[in-house]
Order: structure tokens, then sequence, then C-alpha cells
């Protein structure tokens, strides 16, 4: 193992106390996360002639269902008998605990919800928030890094990462780096799409090619990932891996659906 070449990573996540709660470097990045995809998702609607009201209700629905689900996807997707055993704790966010499929399902839920109540295709709204979940993964994904979670196996490689907030004294895979970068990489594909071919593409096909990289990248990704919880040591494919499947048949089913139709 080729420790000198590695990167010593010591980052305390919190940035400063304030009161019975501190201001973390998750929490910053998350905040930007939702504040730039609103501004993007407020262009976009304002551009195709929508009202601000309705752009406002979308990142409403947007964050509440991204929230819950995330939270509620950790607790019962990887920790279900301790969260059932210690119901409190579900509403203890900030101690950590957010699973990026229980967002997705979330969001399908909100949006399905915003869709049916502003009389909008599903498709086309998903179309267009896709776009900045993209760009919100990149900042989540940052924000584990700077959390010093959810990194991979060892390595070394000359980036690999010794996160010594969690004592490690081997270099790991910076897998945190690696989601977000490819996350950063989905939103200008997706944007640049969306630019070019508002006007005659189909409703659907940026949710699908979404669905198909985004969860094609977690997918592979977690190949290199330590266990994340006990229950998955020995699985061939983890839980995040089970998880990526249906999200990406989905989206392949949408794309051989939809290629017809505009």
């Amino acid at each position: 193992m080729n420790i000198l070449a590695s990167i010593n990573w010591n980052l305390d996540p919190e940035i400063f106390p304030l009161g019975p709660f501190s201001v973390r470097w998750y929490g910053l990045l998350f905040a930007l996360a939702i504040y730039l995809g609103y501004v993007i998702i407020d262009k976009i609607y304002k551009s195709e002639g929508f009202k601000q009201e309705a752009v406002d209700r979308l990142s409403f629905y947007t964050v509440i269902g991204m929230v819950l689900g995330a939270r509620l996807g950790h607790c019962f997707f990887y920790e279900p008998e301790y969260y059932l055993s210690n119901p409190l704790e579900i509403i203890k966010i900030w101690h950590g605990g957010l699973a990026s499929h229980g967002a997705a399902i979330g969001i399908l839920i909100a949006l399905y919800l915003f869709s049916r109540k502003l009389k909008l295709s599903f498709l086309s709204v998903l179309d267009r928030i896709v776009i900045v979940i993209a760009l919100g993964g990149f900042f989540v994904r940052f924000g584990n890094f700077m959390n010093s979670e959810i990194y991979g196996v060892a390595t070394d490689l000359p980036w690999g990462v010794v996160f010594e907030q969690n004592k490690e004294t081997i270099a790991k895979h910076p897998t945190q780096i690696y989601e977000a970068l490819s996350y950063l990489a989905i939103f200008f594909v997706l944007y640049r799409y969306y630019k070019k071919n508002v006007k005659t593409m189909a409703n659907g096909n940026i949710f699908g090619w979404f669905l198909i990289m985004l969860f094609g990248v977690r997918f592979f990704i977690e190949f290199i990932k330590e266990v994340q919880v006990n229950f998955e040591d020995g699985m061939t494919l983890n839980m995040g891996q089970w998880l990526s499947i249906p999200f990406i048949s989905l989206g392949i089913g949408i794309l051989l659906t939809r290629r017809n139709k505009v």
C-alpha cells in the first residue's frame, strides 16, 4: 500500500456550534443544492411561460418528497429493526442517514401529486426536475466527503484518501467524489439535451436517461464501496445495487415505450 501517495483527510464536519445544534458542511451543501436547484428550475419553467406560484409549489413538493423519502428510505431499507424499535430516532435527521433510493421514491410520489394538482404531464414534470436533482446529487455526495462517510475499500491509487476522522490508517477510494463528479456530468448532459430538444423531445426521454445514467453510476461504484450495514456482508450485490436495478430497468422501459412519441 503506497501510503505516501495518498491524501490525508481530517476535516471537522462541524463548521461552528449554534446553540444546541451546529452548522455542518453537509447541511450547508444540502442547502446550496436546494437553492441552486430552485434557481435553475425557476429559469426552466419561466422560459416555458409558467407563473411563479407554480414554480414555488413544484419546489416545495420536491423538497418535501426528497427529504422524507431519503430519511424513511435509510431507516427502512437499511436499518428497519433499529428504527422500528426506536421510532423517535426517525425524526432525528441531524444524526445522519439519508438514502438516495428513498429520495427517488419520495420525489416520484410528490411530483405525481403535483402533476395531478396542476393537470400537467407527469413525465414532462419529471423530465425537468431530474435535471436539478442530478446537480443536487453532486452537492450531497460532496457533503458525504466532508463528513468522511460512505467511502470505498482500500486502494493504492495516488488519489486514495485516508479518512482520519474515522480513525482510518490506510487509503480508501473516495467514492463520494467519484459519484459527485459523475452526477455533475449527468447534470450538464441532461441540461444541454433539454436546451437543444425542449420543443421536440418526447415526454419521459430526459427522465429515462436520468434513471439509466445516475443509477447505473451508483450500481457500478457500489462494487468498490465499503459495506454500509452489517447485513450486506457476504452479499454478491449490496442493498444499493439491488435498489438500483428497478430504477435502471424503469429508465430503459420508458425510453423504449416513448421513443416514437412527442
